[in-house]
């Protein structure tokens, strides 16, 4: 059993039948430390010690430290850095505290002093809910800890975004203002909804003629998902495939057929998008435009969903303003009732009552 000082508070560090166990002293007396350690050290021979809680082992940095190493390193790159980032800002706060020490209102606490540095509403979400995630994995299958403090903490309130989509006007100016190695790509996004880093990284293995699908193998949440391909789609990457004779490596080459990057795909959107005239409209804005058009032609948010590859609703949700229609439909049905026999439901009442006079 030993000593070791963390910024000014000692802590006990002490291996256990093979469990490391590391406890504050909540003390920066080094002597009345030395106190607590022998006194630990008097109830783990009399076999008291571990009476108390799992929590009580391990800080949120030791709880964060096993997220990234587990979690965090099956998540999609993005997802990886956002996640870096997020913690820059937790641990410093957090990362000391026994999980045992961090409440709804500590959390509350952090989620307060994050407005107060200027944080974006979005961004505080982003690092709760990295938070949570982690305390619902140390609750259900690490066993750290008995609760997720985050299940009483809300998160805070974001504006709902804008939703840019494109006009069928402006689809065909911005063709028209476009290579045809661009051209390709603007129509396959907005046949099939992926997102950007999805498509450069789309394999010739990853398409199915037969099937008349394709699959999303590195999905931002880290999940596979099947997009079927309409025939404006079937016919780009037949003919695309046709004329390269390629059957693996990826999909979407520069015109030069090197890997394509993002800077160099972006740089050439902006620019055939400036120049047919489109403001404010990104390369993402196409993912918005084919999940807009679904909903407005009667496509439930349902297949919208699985389409967009969301692994809940909440996000798809943003398209349900786009169906009114579908929504005076549902209301609608109300007013056309199917005939009841009145006749036949009154002789069934009957019926039974008869039978029941038989009986006695």
């Amino acid at each position: 059993m030993g000593l070791c000082k963390r910024g000014k508070v000692w802590w006990m560090d002490f291996m256990f039948h093979g469990r490391r166990v590391r406890r504050s002293t909540e003390t920066s007396d080094k002597r009345l430390a030395a106190a607590i350690l022998a006194k630990v050290t008097t109830q783990v021979v009399e076999g008291t010690f571990f009476d108390h809680r799992e929590e009580d082992d391990h800080t949120f940095r030791d709880m964060m430290e096993r997220y990234l190493a587990e979690c965090s390193k099956m998540k999609a790159p993005k997802s990886c850095v956002r996640d870096g980032t997020s913690l820059k800002h937790l641990v410093p706060v957090l990362g000391e505290k026994l999980l045992s020490e961090i409440t709804p209102k500590s959390l509350v606490a952090y989620r307060t002093q994050r407005r107060t540095e200027g944080a974006a509403p979005a961004t505080i979400n982003k690092e709760l809910q990295l938070v949570r995630h982690a305390f619902n994995l140390a609750m259900r299958e690490w066993e750290w800890c008995r609760e997720n403090p985050m299940h009483r903490v809300s998160l805070e309130q974001v504006r709902n975004e804008v939703d840019r989509w494109l006009s069928a006007d402006e689809e065909d100016r911005l063709l028209a203002a476009s290579s045809p190695w661009l051209q390709e790509i603007i129509r396959f996004a907005l046949n099939t909804g992926m997102r950007q880093g999805e498509i450069l990284n789309l394999q010739w293995q990853d398409v199915d003629f037969t099937r008349g699908t394709l699959i999303v193998m590195k999905s931002k949440n880290g999940t596979r998902r099947t997009i079927p391909l309409n025939t404006t789609v079937y016919d780009l990457l037949a003919a695309k495939q046709g004329a390269t004779g390629a059957s693996s490596g990826l999909v979407f080459k520069t015109p030069l057929g090197n890997t394509l990057q993002v800077r160099f795909l972006v740089r050439e959107f902006c620019e055939a998008r400036d120049r047919a005239g489109i403001l404010d409209f990104r390369f993402h804005d196409m993912r918005h435009t084919f999940a807009t058009r679904l909903v407005q032609r009667g496509i439930d948010l349902y297949k919208v969903q699985r389409l967009l590859g969301h692994k809940t609703s909440t996000m798809t949700q943003r398209y349900a303003h786009h169906c009114p229609e579908s929504l005076r439909d549902g209301v609608n049905v109300l007013e056309h009732r199917p005939p009841i026999d009145t006749n036949l439901s009154q002789s069934g009442r009957s019926m039974k009552a008869g039978s029941s006079k038989s009986l006695i």
